[in-house]
C-alpha cells in the first residue's frame, strides 16, 4: 500500500527543523507513558483483588449453597447427603462424586466474658469439625488450636479475644453465649427467660487479616449453634468442597436442582470486590482520559508535518495523485505515533509488573512492617487488562482522523 509506505518514511525521515522530531519523539512518549501507566494500575488493582481472594481462604468455602430468599435451609442433613451423591439417594447421573457438604448456622448475638472482663456483640458461626478442618482456618490460629466440638469448645477472632479478655489458657478461656428465642412467646417480666445461652471454652483465636470475620466473629459448635438458634436440622447456608474433577457450571446445575443458589468465593463477599472493582474501572477511565490528552500532543505534530510537507502534497497532486491519498499518508502517520507509543508503553507495563512481581522493587510503607501481612505491592498481570489498554490506544487513534483529515484539505 502506497500510503503507509510513504507515511513511514515520512516519520522516520530527517525533518528540515529539527524541533519537528523532537516533538515527535514527545508525542510517542506521552502515549507510551500513559499506556505503560494503565497496564501497571490495572496489574496492581489485580494484585490487591488476588490478596482479598486469599484472605478469604482460610474462613470462605470454594463454593456456599444458600436458598435463593436468604431464608434457612430445611432438612440440611438430606440435601448434603444430595449434594455429595450419596448412592442411597439415587442422584448419580448429577452428584459430584467425592463433594463434601457441611451445614453452617449463622447469626449474631451476645457474648461475656466469664472472668467478667468484656461483653460484646459477636457474629457466631456453627461449623461441624470436618468442615473446620477442611477450611484450612487452622492455618490462622495464632493462640491455641482450631477445634469446635460437642464438649462446647469454640475458637474466636483476636477482635473478640481481646474485648472480651479471653484466651486459650485454662484460667481466661471461657465465655457465655445468649440468643434471643426463635420460638416461643417472651414473658415481659422476666426478659432473660427470652434467651438461650450457651457456656463454652476457648480453644483458639484465630486472624485472618480479614477485619470482618476478625473483628466479631466466634466459630461455634454446629450442634451449639442449633441450640441457641432452635434451628434443629436447618442450615444458614452449606458450605461446598468440590472434588478435583468437579466444574462450577456442574455445580451450579446441581444447586438448582436442590432449589439453591452457588456462590463463588468472590459472590461470598460481593461488597468487598465490588468496592475493588469500581475504583479499579473508575482509575482506569481517568487514565484513558490522561491517554486523550496525550495522544492530543500527536495533532499538533502533525500540524507540523503537513506544514513540513506542503511542498511534497503539492507535487503528488500535481503527479495525479487524489486527495484520499494524501490524507491518508497523514492519518496512517498519527496511527503510526499512537500505535508505536501504545506498544511501546504497554510492554514497558508488561516489563516493570514482571519486574515488581519477581523482585517486589516498591515497598508498602509502614513504621512497622511486622504488622502488614504483605511488604510489598501485590501485582497481577492479565492478558484481558493488555488487551484492553490496547483497544482504548485503538479508538484514540481512530478519533484522530478526523482532525488530521481536517489538516489535509487543501
Amino acid at each position: 500500500m502506497l500510503g503507509p509506505r510513504i507515511a513511514g518514511r515520512y516519520l522516520v525521515a530527517k525533518k528540515s527543523h529539527a524541533a519537528v522530531n523532537v516533538i515527535s519523539a514527545i508525542s510517542l512518549a506521552a502515549v507510551a507513558v500513559a499506556a505503560a501507566a494503565m497496564v501497571v494500575v490495572l496489574s496492581v488493582f489485580n494484585g490487591f483483588e488476588q490478596l482479598a481472594l486469599a484472605k478469604l481462604s482460610n474462613f470462605a468455602p470454594p463454593y456456599l449453597m444458600v436458598a435463593p430468599d436468604g431464608a434457612m435451609i430445611a432438612d440440611a442433613g438430606e440435601i448434603c447427603r444430595k449434594a455429595e451423591g450419596s448412592p442411597a439417594e439415587g442422584r448419580g447421573k448429577t452428584a459430584v462424586a467425592s463433594t463434601r457438604v457441611y451445614p453452617r448456622l449463622e447469626s449474631m448475638a451476645f457474648a461475656v466474658a466469664d472472668n467478667g472482663q468484656g461483653r460484646m456483640a459477636v457474629k457466631i458461626v456453627g461449623m461441624t469439625p470436618d468442615d473446620l478442618a477442611a477450611s484450612g482456618i487452622h492455618h490462622a490460629i495464632v493462640d491455641g488450636v482450631a477445634a469446635v466440638s460437642s464438649d462446647s469448645s469454640v475458637i474466636v477472632g483476636v477482635g473478640p479475644a481481646m474485648q472480651l479478655g479471653v484466651r486459650a489458657v485454662e484460667e481466661m478461656n471461657s465465655l457465655t453465649v445468649y440468643e434471643p428465642r426463635r420460638i416461643g412467646r417472651i414473658n415481659p417480666a422476666n426478659p432473660m427467660a427470652g434467651l438461650r445461652r450457651a457456656r463454652a471454652r476457648v480453644a483458639g483465636v484465630f486472624q485472618t487479616e480479614d477485619e470482618e470475620h476478625d473483628c466479631a466473629t466466634v466459630i461455634v459448635p454446629y450442634a451449639m449453634a442449633e441450640n441457641l438458634l432452635s434451628a434443629y436440622g436447618e442450615a444458614s447456608s452449606l458450605a461446598v468442597y468440590p472434588a478435583g474433577g468437579a466444574s462450577p457450571d456442574r455445580l451450579k446445575r446441581q444447586a438448582e436442582e436442590l432449589g439453591l443458589r452457588l456462590l463463588d468465593r468472590v459472590e461470598q463477599e460481593p461488597e468487598t470486590f465490588r468496592m475493588i472493582n469500581v475504583e479499579k474501572w473508575i482509575t482506569f477511565v481517568m487514565l484513558a482520559f490522561i491517554l486523550a490528552i496525550a495522544s492530543a500532543n500527536i495533532i499538533s505534530t502533525m500540524s507540523m508535518i503537513v506544514i513540513e510537507k506542503r511542498r511534497d502534497m503539492d507535487t503528488l497532486s500535481d503527479m495525479g495523485a487524489p486527495a484520499s491519498l494524501l490524507r491518508g499518508i497523514f492519518t496512517w502517520q498519527g496511527w503510526m505515533i499512537a500505535a508505536g507509543g501504545g506498544l511501546l508503553g504497554a510492554t514497558l507495563g508488561c516489563l516493570m509488573v514482571w519486574g515488581q512481581a519477581t523482585f517486589g522493587w516498591i515497598k508498602l510503607g509502614s513504621a512497622n512492617p511486622q504488622l502488614m501481612s504483605i511488604t510489598v505491592y501485590p501485582v497481577v498481570l492479565r492478558g484481558a487488562d493488555v488487551a484492553l489498554t490496547l483497544a482504548a490506544i485503538l479508538l484514540v487513534a481512530m478519533l484522530l482522523t478526523l482532525p488530521i483529515r481536517a489538516l489535509t484539505r487543501r
